[in-house]
């Protein structure tokens, strides 16, 4: 089985929402996907409402996720961590033990842009409109990690 761990900030906007994303493209027998935040600042919470509206709207449900911070041990259990920008990627690097770890990581719009280290924007301080744009990156980088996958 391949795992595949999503890493935003709180874990209540983009990752959980990339999680729901992903999950709904690859098949639950080979795959497990999840999220984590690199703060504790939501431990145990559901992910934001506007999160949860967004992926609804799209037909997923998002709304019995949990929060939880990324730890060390997310790189033995995962084979694939996604973040969502710089500031996740340095604070995950900051946890690795080696350059096994290290080569886990990989910055998540750097599937549709290769080497261009976009970051997926925090819509959390902003409206609505931001939930929407961020699940339309996050839906076309997903593309291209199921299919990368499933090859």
């Amino acid at each position: 089985m391949t795992k595949i761990l999503m890493v935003c900030l709180g874990n209540i906007c983009r990752s959980p929402l990339a999680e729901g994303i992903l999950k709904s493209k690859l098949a639950n027998t080979s795959f497990l996907v999840d999220s984590a935040g690199t703060a504790n600042y939501h431990e145990d919470n559901p992910p934001d409402h506007r999160s949860i509206a967004v992926a609804r709207k799209y037909g997923l449900d998002i709304s019995k996720l949990k929060a939880r911070q990324f730890t060390v041990s997310d790189f033995d259990t995962f084979d694939f961590i996604y973040v969502m920008d710089a500031s996740n990627y340095n604070n995950v690097i900051k946890l690795a033990r080696h350059d096994e770890d290290v080569k886990k990581v990989y910055r998540i719009l750097n599937e549709v842009y290769p080497n261009q280290n976009h970051d997926v924007p925090d819509p959390y301080y902003g409206g609505d409109a931001g939930f929407e744009n961020i699940y339309t990156m996050l839906n076309e980088a997903c593309d291209y990690i199921a299919k990368k996958l499933k090859q």
